[in-house]
Formats: C-alpha cells, structure tokens, sequence
C-alpha cells in the first residue's frame, strides 16, 4: 500500500477542489507545487496592508449557485463588482461596450442613436469573415473595434489582428443602457482577507511540498501515491529528458508531439505613497503603443483605505521554456495537437488531468472549480 491515495501536482483551484473532497473522504494526499507557495495564480500577497494579486486580477463570478456555495463555505465574499474602464490615447470609456461608451465616444444620449452608428458600421464586412478584425466590425462597428478592442488584442496575442482566426470573437457584449457591470453572472464578488483564505482551507489536512518538480522526479513521486492529479501542462507530461553525458547544460524538455503554444504575462509592481491612483481597480490600455494591457489597482478589490497603494502594470509575452504558461492559444493549430495528447491521456489508469493548462482551455475560475466538482463528485459519490 502507497503512503498517499492522490499525488496532486500543482496547487491552484482545481488541485485544492479535489484535494478537499479527497479530504472529506479520508484519502491521504501530497501537494507537489514547484512555486514556493500554494495558490497557483490566485495566490495573494500582502502588501502595505494590501491584499495583492500576485498573478493578474482574479474577479470571482459565476451563473453556478452550486459552485457560489461552495466558494461562500470556505470564505465570505465582498461585493465587488467588476466596472473596468479603457484608456485609449487618455481618452477614459467603460466597459463593457454600454451606453456610458456610446455617449462618451459619439456624444449622443439615447439607446437607438447608438444603435444606429453601430449598424452603419458593421455593413462594412459583407459576407463571412475572414480574420478576428473582420469578426469584430461585424459586431460592434469600426470605431469601437479601431479603440476599444484592436490594439488590446493584438498585445494579449502578439499579433495583427488580421492574423487571428475569426473564431476567437463569437461575441461581443453590447448593452444598450447605462450599466457598467462587466459581468451578466448573478453571483461576483472577491473572498473578504484575499484568495489565500480559500486555498488554505481547500488544502487544509494535506501533506504539502513546495519548491518542487513533479516531472523531474516523477517515478520518485509516482512510487508515493496511487493516483496522480496532474493540473501542469499536458503537453510536458508527455514529454521527454536527454542530453549527452558531456553536455553540463540542463536536460532539454522534448514532446511527443510537438509543444502546445501558451501566452504567458509579466507582472511589474509598484507601491505610491498616495491613497488612490486610478480610482478604479482595473484600467485597461487599449491602444497598441503602450506596451502594457492593463494596470490594476489592488486595494479597491476590496474597498481599501489603507493609505497607500500598489499598482500592478500586466505585460503580455511570448512564452519559452521555464516561462509560467498563463493561458492556451485557441487556434485550431494546437486544438488538433491537444486533441493528440488528450487522446493519450484518457488511456492513462492512475493519472487525472485538470484545469487550464491540463486540459488545454481558457478557464474562468468558476469553471475550474465546476470542472473539478465534477470529477470529484463522480470519484467519491
């Protein structure tokens, strides 16, 4: 008999979900994080009496009231609500497209003025398109496509717009009153002392190793457990460890198919010595000359008034080898190498995959924790 029922790899939200019904059944589990902390990319530091999102900004919501529940077991949530604004060349409009945007941009006042604009607009594209920036005049028109959406995508994805398949877009929420709600959900707020209160109680009762390798040490940890729960990337599962004896560089990371592309982003913070810089707590750059997509404000996720503030700049980048892989490119490209590898990983007996990276998908957090509800529940009943 092994020393652990679950080898969980990774520490984020679809690890703790299973770790913590795996908890309530009386399995025995070991963490494997190879960050120095548990949390994957909610994790939160803290900062000036500032709970910080360390990996981005992390705004819980969900249609799921099974999944709300459960969240509001581990933590009681605030009510924040996310109302963010686009800076375009200084010019501030928010978001989503509503009519706090049209009246902004054009000027006008009334739901079929704007609806008027934005239909003259959009005949421009005739018949299918062709590219993301057909795609998105065809929804919303040329003028919030050319400030709102262009050059903010075109920095998340490094490249033109025209190089994007059309797909990418199948929507494009336009509102036709004056409602600053991001969210349709009915259910968005951020868990009261920060994510970390979350995660400790989703791997509370855990054997947990950080600063570790599962892949470089895999037939060591292998040996510990009975199953593996594996949330890193599919593709590196798969992957392979050579070099020549003489060569002292490290081994090279080779795939059984090919590699899968992620994006990966770059964090710069700052602490200002005054209380309020932005008065919202995202603010994203929509236009291409600015190198970063959006600067947040950490302190009024959670209403702070704390007298100073720090402030997070997110860069999107190309992501290499030892990079934190952050989200999947959805293009058909790497969905038919996924597929591939998904194929192998259905066959595998003792190892689960899960989460954004294992499963190669752009989750929300809801649908992570949705995601791992349900492969728990159909383990333990």
């Amino acid at each position: 008999m092994k020393k652990y029922d679950y080898i969980l790899v990774g520490s984020g939200l679809y690890a703790g979900v299973f770790a913590w019904y795996a908890r309530k059944n009386k399995k025995r589990c070991l963490v494997v994080e190879k960050r120095n902390h548990i949390g994957g990319n909610v994790y939160c530091e803290d900062v000036e009496g500032i709970h910080v999102h360390k990996y981005g900004a992390h705004i819980f919501h969900t249609g799921n009231r099974k999944v709300w529940g459960f969240v509001n077991s581990l933590a009681e949530f605030n009510r924040y609500t996310n109302s963010p604004v686009a800076n375009y060349k200084g010019q501030m409009y928010n978001m989503p497209f509503n009519m706090n945007t049209f009246s902004r941009m054009w000027g006008i006042s009334t739901p079929d003025e704007a609806k008027a604009i934005i239909e003259k607009q959009r005949a421009e594209i005739t018949g299918e398109p062709k590219n993301l920036e057909e795609q998105a005049i065809r929804l919303v028109g040329r003028e919030l496509y050319e400030k709102l959406i262009k050059g903010y995508t075109e920095k998340q994805w490094g490249r033109d717009c025209k190089e994007l398949p059309a797909f990418i877009i199948k929507r494009i929420p336009v509102r036709y009153i004056y409602d600053n709600n991001y969210f349709n959900d009915p259910y968005q707020g951020i868990p009261i002392g920060g994510y970390n209160v979350i995660v400790e109680k989703l791997f509370e009762g855990c054997d947990i190793e950080t600063s570790a390798d599962y892949l470089e040490n895999r037939e060591h940890y292998d040996s510990l457990g009975e199953t593996v729960v594996y949330t890193g990337t599919i593709d590196a599962f798969y992957g392979y460890r050579f070099r020549q004896l003489e060569d002292p560089r490290p081994p090279y990371m080779g795939y059984r198919f090919g590699k899968l592309e992620y994006r990966s982003l770059r964090f710069e913070s700052q602490v200002l010595d005054r209380e309020n810089h932005q008065g919202v707590a995202v603010v994203n750059y929509t236009d291409r000359d600015t190198p970063y997509t959006r600067v947040i404000e950490h302190k009024h996720f959670e209403f702070g008034t704390q007298p100073k503030t720090v402030i997070t700049r997110e860069y999107p980048v190309s992501w290499q080898e030892g990079m934190e892989p952050y989200y999947p490119v959805n293009d058909q490209k790497n969905q038919e190498l996924y597929q591939r590898y998904e194929e192998l990983a259905r066959a595998e007996s003792h190892v689960l995959f899960g989460g954004r990276l294992g499963e190669y998908k752009y989750y929300d957090m809801d649908k992570v924790i949705e995601s791992a509800m349900n492969r728990a529940e159909e383990i333990f009943g």
